[in-house]
């Protein structure tokens, strides 16, 4: 009989261990990037006693700007009450008052609404018509109908309510922590519980992630900048008023470091495509045209052809042609251009992945698989003689992560920064492949034969299952498809394919054919199924014909429906 696992259970006061390694941390690896009012906070924090750093943790750790005290419940902090008050004595957190105006939103949302209905100033001929309404309009009524300063002493009579001071500092700690604003304290907590593993590292190897203060400023400016435009896209603001921000943002900001381009670029891409969708090509072009990251620069080219510019158009076709990002530009600068010089003429252009697909090979499958298309394609091939397997993306990467874990996670490439570090801080750059070209040709010039490929990928599976890799999905089947996979296909195409996902991670990863079909003799293929309805996409494409060029057997199955 199975033995059940040990409950792992955290010290009572675990989450104040977590935030003092953090500070240590960050002091030690950046102590040279901290402002003064960073290091005053860490050495004002560090002089109160164990139960106010406990309350002040609790408050950083929780969602809200404000919070009742009568509505704390903390078993492991001894004295309550004390432990508060030393907080409000030191100015770690201060009481609601006037100078919270600005915040009335979340000062109300502290409240249920009967408590709303309950404490705020209102008169009785107020109280019928709000009791019927929702809690956000009596929020809005309440901070456009009432002295601010009445609705704080109405609320505050009963009960104490605070705000946690040193946002900015505990932001910033944390920043240069985990280096990205997702990260999260609850990190800790999930390893320690071993519902995750993280890789294990020699902290004495660890780099730290920004060079200098002004990389970490320009970096968290663009996170920041990033949260206010989705607030903003997500609020009831004219897409106008959306535009001028963002551009008036955009004429202030400062001229960013190599590390904020990425994120800048991507923000540049969100903005323009949530003006394209308010129906404002002009605002969205003029955004776009502030990066030549993907995909900017096609929906420039559509954009510009949209709007009767075709030789600017055709222009920026030939600039992406001659230098594609990814495969998604390389085959658009084409397929574009032909639309655009054969536009008005009777025979319209087809696109590449269009004629690719036409030109497949069909089979019927009984429409009883309409909604699960691989699978009728699956069985067709087993009810046939032929073994067969999903394969899609996830063991291609599951390869990848498994023959390379080593490389990937290697500390001294200085791309780990933190011991909770998931991927490599380079992974989705070109860096990745840059910085470690010769390491990877390395490895797979010593995987010689088949053999070689199967007793390191069984060697590394089992020493590392359960660890944590951005590339691996656990599980058995995915030993096993590799297994057959390193028996059914050269080493050195194999090699070639880790090669190009390699040199582009964040797109090479994805696009694989959906289906491996072999049979006892060794034959094999990888097989992209298409419904009638599906098309094929560029990423897809791109391995395909990767695949041809190299010499592994792979095709386009278009599905026929059968009754």
């Amino acid at each position: 009989m199975a033995t059940r696992p040990q409950q792992i259970e955290l010290p009572p006061k675990y989450y104040l261990d977590y935030f003092s390694y953090l500070t240590d941390f960050v002091r030690r690896m950046y102590g040279h990037l901290l402002n003064d009012a960073e290091k005053e906070f860490i050495h004002r924090f560090n002089e109160l006693t164990e139960d106010a750093q406990c309350m002040y943790v609790r408050f950083s750790n929780r969602r809200g700007t404000f919070f009742r005290v009568q509505k704390l419940q903390y078993k492991e902090i001894d004295d309550l009450p004390a432990a508060v008050g030393e907080l409000l004595i030191n100015g770690f957190i201060e009481r609601l008052n006037p100078h919270h105006e600005v915040l009335g939103d979340e000062v109300l949302n502290t409240f249920t609404k009967p408590e709303l209905l309950e404490l705020l100033p209102l008169e009785p001929e107020e109280i019928k018509p709000l009791s019927k309404a929702k809690k956000e309009n009596i929020v809005r009524y309440s901070l456009h109908e009432l002295d601010f300063g009445r609705i704080i002493e109405s609320l505050t009579r009963h009960e104490t309510v605070v705000k946690p001071n040193f946002d900015a500092e505990v932001m910033m700690l944390k920043y240069l922590f985990f280096g990205t604003r997702s990260g999260d304290m609850s990190e800790f907590v999930i390893r320690d519980l071993g519902m995750v593993t993280f890789e294990r590292y020699d902290e004495s190897k660890l780099t730290a992630r920004f060079a200098n203060r002004k990389e970490v400023e320009d970096k968290l400016l663009i996170s920041l900048t990033n949260e206010e435009f989705h607030a903003l896209r997500d609020s009831v603001t004219p897409p106008e008023d959306v535009f001028n921000w963002f551009m008036n943002w955009d004429e202030t900001k400062p001229e960013l470091s190599e590390i904020a381009l990425p994120g800048y670029a991507k923000l540049v891409t969100h903005v323009g495509g949530f003006l394209e969708r308010q129906k404002m090509p002009e605002q969205a072009m003029q955004v776009y045209s502030l990066t030549d990251r993907v995909p900017a620069r096609e929906r420039r080219v559509r954009l510009l052809f949209r709007s009767g510019l075709t030789e600017e158009a055709l222009a920026l076709c030939d600039e992406i042609a001659l230098n594609p990002q990814n495969a998604d530009e390389r085959y658009f600068a084409n397929d574009f251009r032909e639309k655009m010089l054969s536009a008005g003429e009777k025979k319209r252009s087809r696109k590449a992945t269009t004629r690719f697909l036409s030109d497949a090979e069909s089979v019927g499958i009984p429409a009883i698989y309409r909604h699960h298309v691989e699978a009728g394609v699956m069985n067709h091939f087993l009810e046939t003689g032929w073994e067969a397997a999903f394969t899609e993306n996830y063991p291609w990467r599951g390869l990848f992560g498994l023959v390379f874990w080593d490389i990937i996670y290697d500390a001294n490439v200085q791309a780990i920064h933190h011991p909770l570090q998931r991927s490599p801080s380079d992974f989705y750059l070109p860096d990745f492949y840059l910085k470690r070209e010769e390491l990877l040709k390395k490895r797979l010039a010593d995987l010689k034969t088949r053999d070689d490929w199967k007793k390191h990928i069984e060697t590394v599976f089992f020493e590392k299952y359960g660890i944590t890799n951005v590339l691996v999905d656990w599980n058995e089947e995915l030993l096993s498809l590799n297994l057959q996979m390193a028996d059914l296909l050269e080493p050195a195409q194999l090699g070639l394919i880790l090669l190009e996902m390699s040199r582009n991670l964040r797109e090479n990863t994805r696009g694989f054919p959906d289906l491996l079909i072999w049979n006892e003799q060794g034959e094999y293929e990888f097989i992209e199924v298409k419904s009638p309805t599906d098309h094929l996409g560029a990423q897809q494409l791109h391995w395909l014909e990767f695949f041809q060029i190299i010499g592994v057997r792979s095709r386009v199955l278009r599905v026929i429906w059968t009754v």
